[in-house]
């Protein structure tokens, strides 16, 4: 199976995938194609499974910690006063997890609900020029960790 996660776990081992902040123990922390909530993240598994249960507990357990490691990196350098953590999986059928930091200056009517609720469509793309410092400060903060 080959999905937009396989494809991006694919650049990024060969190092053409823009948007990796870097490399974690279960896989890749890579910054959201759009960028509604600033910091938005993913993290992907490499190698690629069908979802969370497919892996072996201490992967799984890798995994999840990476996730959350991933999480304060962004708490930490964003300034954002919660994460949100989802892994779907109903769309691209692979692991993968949503990482969103979520903010006191969203509007009320979006920060009281999941961040699927944004228009994803006029949404600031990521922008390799602008979100590169920003890239650079979450690998730091991942790497103290």
């Amino acid at each position: 199976m080959s999905t937009l996660i396989h494809r991006r776990v694919e650049e990024a081992r060969q190092g053409i995938n823009p948007a990796v902040i870097c490399r974690v123990p279960s896989g890749w922390a890579v910054l959201g194609d759009v960028q509604f909530l600033r910091g938005y993240s993913l993290l992907l598994p490499d190698p690629v499974v069908p979802n969370l249960n497919a892996l072996p507990m201490e992967q799984r357990i890798s995994f999840l910690q990476d996730m959350t490691i991933l999480g304060d990196a962004l708490l930490e350098v964003t300034g954002a006063i919660r994460i949100n953590y989802e892994i779907l999986g109903n769309s691209e059928a692979a692991l993968h997890a949503h990482v969103f930091p979520r903010y006191v200056t969203e509007p009320e009517e979006k920060r009281r609900k999941p961040a699927w609720f944004y228009d994803w469509q006029s949404a600031p793309l990521f922008d390799l020029k602008r979100d590169q410092h920003l890239m650079d400060k979450v690998a730091a903060a991942i790497k103290q960790h």
